[in-house]
């Protein structure tokens, strides 16, 4: 009989304890804070953000990363001194450079150039390397070839993000959010808002509230320059944009594996100037600076706030605080980089203040 045995002992410890430092992680940090919106009482409709800035790496991307880490640690694809690279518009790489540094393996971040200079110094205080590439639609072929290259492993949080998190529960973000709302007033949200980077998220919020039977409805908020809204309404898997997104950590070139068009309700495309110009009022109402995605998703909240008090409804919402405008400081909130960008933020600055006081959202023309 003819036998081959691949088992390493030592391989298989470090493996164990790696899976056991990364558990241990989620054990402090899995959960984050859901933090009302300071809307009118008398309208009946409650609007929560999950504050997913409080993780240990600041952002929403720290449940992605440890879930992409544990994957590829219980498939075998990393071991004692493998080599991790990701591509990433930078908030992915930050967190995921924490989990190498965790295990003492080297990492390489491949980002656009224009990710926010505070991102690259983050990656770098975590320990990882930032690659540069100046065209953004380059930027996963690049990461694939320096993981050839160097004999690492190509994280793919593009193709791997749907099927890393376990959706059914196991405390992910969905079951958090359930958790949260059940003591409050309206405990099943009529609406959950999330943007698309990779997909992962909407696919684990939108597999998990059909997985419960709730009567929950999902909309997916798209930037310009990205694929995903337009190959959402076209049922097109191969639609592809040219340019990047100026909203760091959602839009993406192309529809990617992990985004499932099937459980999103409704998909809306925000306007850049809109993203921006929401995520300064929100965090002159709320104190604190927003990131740019945060801004895209409070400007679908809104106008489906106005949209259920048109029709007489009440209940409640629930949209992601993604990370800090601390990150921004450079861009989304310096009137230099809007101006160089071209974007006109009067009109929604407007529509945005009326519909804090009134509660009625009127579309920029």
């Amino acid at each position: 009989m003819d036998t081959l045995d691949r088992c390493c002992e030592d391989t298989r410890s470090w493996v164990n304890n790696a899976v056991r430092v990364v558990a241990a992680d989620a054990n402090r940090s899995a959960d984050t804070h859901l933090l009302p919106f300071p809307l009118c009482a008398d309208w009946g409709i409650d609007l929560y953000l999950k504050d997913e800035s409080v993780h240990p790496t600041g952002s929403l991307k720290h449940r992605l990363a440890r879930s992409l880490f544990l994957y590829a640690l219980c498939n075998g694809w990393i071991t004692e001194g493998t080599t991790v690279i990701e591509a990433s518009s930078g908030s992915t790489a930050v967190s995921e450079a924490y989990f190498a540094k965790l295990l003492g393996l080297p990492f390489i971040a491949v980002m656009p150039a224009t990710t926010s200079r505070e991102k690259i110094d983050l990656i770098t205080f975590h320990g990882g390397t930032p690659h540069l590439v100046d065209d953004p639609a380059q930027v996963v072929a690049t990461a694939r070839r320096l993981a050839a290259d160097s004999g690492g492993h190509y994280m793919d949080q593009f193709t791997y993000a749907e099927r890393a998190t376990d959706w059914r529960g196991n405390n992910n973000i969905a079951e958090s959010i359930f958790s949260q709302l059940s003591a409050e007033r309206h405990p099943i949200p009529s609406w959950i808002i999330v943007g698309a980077g990779t997909g992962g998220t909407s696919a684990t919020i939108g597999r998990y509230v059909r997985y419960q039977r709730h009567c929950t409805k999902l909309c997916v908020v798209d930037p310009e320059n990205s694929a995903f809204f337009d190959g959402w309404a076209r049922e097109d898997a191969d639609a592809s944009v040219t340019c990047g997104s100026r909203i760091e950590g959602i839009g993406r070139p192309t529809m990617e594996p992990s985004f499932i068009p099937s459980v999103v309700d409704m998909m809306m495309k925000v306007p850049d100037a809109a993203s921006v110009a929401v995520l300064r009022e929100a965090s002159r109402v709320l104190g604190r600076r927003l990131g740019g995605s945060t801004g895209t998703n409070l400007y679908a909240a809104f106008a489906l706030i106005a949209r259920m008090r048109a029709a007489g409804e009440t209940g409640s919402v629930v949209t992601l605080l993604c990370d800090s405008g601390d990150r921004y400081t450079n861009s989304y909130f310096n009137d230099d980089w809007v101006a160089r960008q071209g974007l006109d933020l009067a009109p929604f600055t407007e529509a945005t203040r009326r519909f804090l006081t009134t509660g009625v959202w009127a579309e920029p023309a």
